[in-house]
C-alpha cells in the first residue's frame, strides 16, 4: 500500500536522532543498572517542585489543561533573566523550540550551518522542512565559531546552530568568542544559541542576555540541572518579535500543568540547583580520575558528562556494546574523529561504582 506523504517526508529516511535506553532494554530482556548515557540528571527534582506536583495530584486543577501562555512561569523567568515576560516563550522542551525555530525561518532550500556532530535533532528538523544544512568540522575537539561564521556568509544562511555548552564534547566557549560570532554574522542570520547545559558553566562568565539583539535566540530547559527531562519543558529567550513569532505556531496547551508547576517551584530552590552544580563537579572529577587511572585521555567538561577518549572509534563501539551488557548505559559522538570518545554522564555514586567495576574489566 503506498501512503500519500508529502514529497518532503518521502525524501527522508526512516530514522530518529537516537534510540532510546528503554528501546536497548527492551531488546536486551532487562534493566540498566547504570542509566548514565542521556545527559539526564541523577539528582532527581527538588522538594518543592514534588511538594508542587503532590498538591496539584490531588486537587481539580490536575484535571484541568495547562495556562496556554505558561504566564505566572514567565513572569519568574522574567524576573530571574532580568527580562521583560514579553522575551520568554516556553515549550515542551528544547527539541520542540528547535522545531518551531526551523519552521518559523526555514523556507525550502534555506541554509542552516551547523557543527558536523553536535546535537542531532536540529538536522532532523531541518530535514523535516527541506532546509539545506551545512556542516562545519570541529576544531580541538570545540565547535569553531569562526569557521561557522565563514560558512554562514558564504552560504548566505538563515540560522547558525551552537551549543554553548556543547554536546557530545562538553567543551565550552567564553562569551567573547560568542559575542564575536554574533557580530560576524551576515545580514538575515540568526544565531540559534543552544544554552541546555549552562547552570553547569562555572568555570567562565555566560554571554550577557540582550533582548535587544534579534540575531541571537537563547535556549534553555529544566531537562538537565533542574532534573525534570521527563516532563519536556523549556524556554527561549529573545526580541520580543521574534516570541511573537513563535506564539503564532506554538502548540498552545503543549506544556502539561504538571510541567508547569514543578517549574515553578523549581525555580524557587536555588538551594537544589547549587547542590545539584556541586555533586555534578564532584561526580565530573570522578570520571576524570577513572579515566586518568585507565591511561585514557578527557575532554575538561563544561556539562554533566565527560568526553573519555579511547583512541578508537571501532574501540568505541565495542565497548558501548559491551558496557551495555554488563547493565550501563552510555552514548558517544556519531562523528569522525570524535567518534573515538565515549560519553559518561555524571551519575550516582552507585552508577559509577558500577561503571567502574564494569569498565576495569573490558580494558587492561
Amino acid at each position: 500500500m503506498t501512503i500519500p506523504f508529502t514529497s518532503i517526508v518521502q525524501s527522508l529516511p526512516q530514522t530518529v536522532p537516537f534510540t532510546g535506553p528503554e528501546t536497548l532494554e527492551r531488546h536486551a530482556g532487562k534493566p540498566f543498572l547504570a542509566r548514565i548515557g542521556a545527559n539526564e540528571s541523577a539528582f532527581g527534582i527538588s522538594q518543592l517542585a514534588q511538594q508542587a506536583i503532590q498538591e496539584l495530584a490531588t486537587a481539580q486543577a490536575c484535571s484541568w489543561y495547562g495556562d496556554p501562555e505558561n504566564h505566572e512561569l514567565r513572569q519568574l523567568l522574567a524576573e530571574k533573566h532580568n527580562v521583560k515576560v514579553e522575551n520568554i516563550c516556553v515549550d515542551a522542551g528544547i527539541d520542540s523550540l528547535l522545531g518551531l525555530t526551523i519552521r518559523l525561518f526555514i523556507e525550502p532550500g534555506d541554509t542552516v550551518v551547523t557543527s558536523d556532530g553536535a546535537y542531532p535533532t536540529v538536522n532532523y528538523h531541518v530535514g523535516g522542512f527541506n532546509g539545506r544544512l551545512i556542516k562545519v568540522p570541529y576544531r580541538d575537539h570545540h565547535e569553531d565559531p569562526i569557521t561557522l561564521a565563514k560558512a554562514a556568509n558564504e552560504n548566505q544562511a538563515r540560522l547558525l546552530y551552537l551549543a554553548n555548552p556543547d554536546n557530545p564534547m562538553g567543551t565550552s566557549l567564553d562569551h567573547t568568542a560568542i559575542q564575536t560570532l554574533i557580530e560576524q554574522l551576515p545580514p538575515k542570520c540568526l544565531l540559534m544559541l543552544d544554552e541546555a547545559y549552562v547552570e553547569f558553566m562555572t568555570k567562565s562568565p555566560v554571554l550577557t542576555l540582550d533582548v535587544h539583539d534579534s540575531r541571537v535566540i537563547r535556549f534553555r530547559t529544566f531537562s538537565k540541572a533542574y532534573g525534570m527531562a521527563g516532563m519536556r519543558i523549556g524556554y527561549v529567550i529573545a526580541h520580543h518579535e521574534i516570541i511573537s513569532g513563535y506564539n503564532r505556531i506554538r502548540n498552545h496547551f503543549g506544556v502539561n500543568r504538571m510541567a508547569q508547576v514543578a517549574a515553578k517551584a523549581s525555580i524557587e530552590d536555588s538551594e537544589f540547583l547549587n547542590d545539584v552544580v556541586f555533586k555534578v563537579e564532584h561526580g565530573r572529577q570522578r570520571i576524570y580520575r577513572l579515566a586518568e587511572s585507565l591511561g585514557l585521555d578527557y575532554l575538561k567538561s563544561a556539562t554533566n558528562f565527560v568526553a573519555v577518549d579511547v583512541c578508537d572509534a571501532k574501540r568505541a563501539d565495542n565497548l558501548i556494546q559491551s558496557l551495555a551488557q554488563a547493565g550501563v548505559f552510555l552514548r558517544k559522538p556519531m562523528v569522525a574523529p570524535q567518534n573515538r570518545y565515549i560519553r559518561i554522564g555524571v551519575g550516582t555514586d552507585h552508577e559509577h561504582t558500577i561503571l567502574e567495576q564494569a569498565i576495569r574489566k573490558l580494558i587492561v
